[in-house]
């Protein structure tokens, strides 16, 4: 069955009532938004739509929706904000689930360029080495050394004494501005797996934070995601039992050349094992 490719996202507005869309790779590329895409949440807004913006950061929502409001996607154009590391710093800070009332207090971090925000007002010790933590922390993607510090000898280890791993960001990759893509702590927790790790994921395209968005707009008609990963949005969606739209020029740009051709795309989805409900190269109206 071929899918359809749209030309804007009001060809099909009106059949949905909330919007759960991804951030980065649809809405901006870290520090530019992307054409027409402010202009696609004014036009939900003044249609009465919600919107919820759903995303696999590693930051807290309000990091988040400062950024945003930075490149121009201010408060007033959605009504909530989902982030996996918000839900993952609340599940640390609650610890109501098995998995966390199990973990200890001594975490070892992966973090980017060092920044150790996720631990903020949380009662939770960062450890040395694998050897002294309760858990892993994985909340970036560190740079690769060689030896006995490298990261597939560090996870190597941490596997052999069973840490659990809790992974703030499942994404494989993200696309820069540049358009060069860039690893992401889901990489590294996919690793982990491999080597028989156990891992908690807050975020697309596992369950819990779908229903997070949907108790966040209690009554809501149905529903469209909006995302550029077929794993992790269009998975997701699938997952969720909601309609989807991929948006073809982010971190999948490379393998599509031309989204007009239905073999190309059949063949993209098969490999992935997803497929959307609608297709479109970029969010514009």
């Amino acid at each position: 069955m071929s899918i359809p490719v749209l030309d804007g996202l009001g060809a099909v507005a009106d059949q949905y009532d909330l919007f759960i869309i991804d951030q980065w790779g649809v809405l901006h590329d870290g520090v530019n938004p992307h054409e027409g895409a402010v202009d696609v949440l004014r036009r939900l807004r003044s249609a009465g739509k919600t919107i919820t913006i759903l995303s696999n950061s590693s930051k807290r929502w309000s990091v988040t929706t400062e950024r945003m409001a930075d490149m121009g996607f201010t408060s007033d154009l959605y009504d909530h904000c989902v982030t996996s590391g918000e839900e993952v710093w609340r599940a640390l800070h609650d610890r109501n689930e098995p998995f966390y009332e199990a973990l200890g207090e001594r975490c070892y971090m992966f973090t980017w360029e060092g920044d150790k925000s996720m631990i903020d007002d949380l009662p939770l010790v960062e450890a040395d080495g694998v050897e002294d933590a309760d858990f892993i922390l994985n909340s970036g993607t560190p740079s690769d050394s060689t030896g006995p510090d490298s990261l597939h000898l560090i996870l190597q280890r941490a596997a052999a004494r069973d840490l659990p791993m809790i992974c703030t960001n499942p994404d494989f990759v993200s696309k820069g501005p540049d358009g060069e893509l860039s690893l992401c702590p889901g990489t590294t927790a996919w690793q982990y797996l491999e080597l028989g790790g156990r891992v908690d994921y807050r975020g697309k395209p596992h369950a819990p934070v779908y229903q997070k968005c949907f108790a966040l707009a209690p009554g809501h008609g149905s529903a469209l995601a909006i995302g550029d990963s077929l794993y992790h949005d269009i998975g997701g969606a699938n997952n969720a039992g909601i309609d989807s739209l991929f948006i073809s020029s982010g971190i999948h740009a490379e393998d599509l050349s031309n989204i007009s051709d239905p073999a190309a795309l059949g063949a993209l989805f098969a490999r992935e094992g997803q497929s959307p409900t609608y297709v479109m190269p970029s969010l514009r109206w």
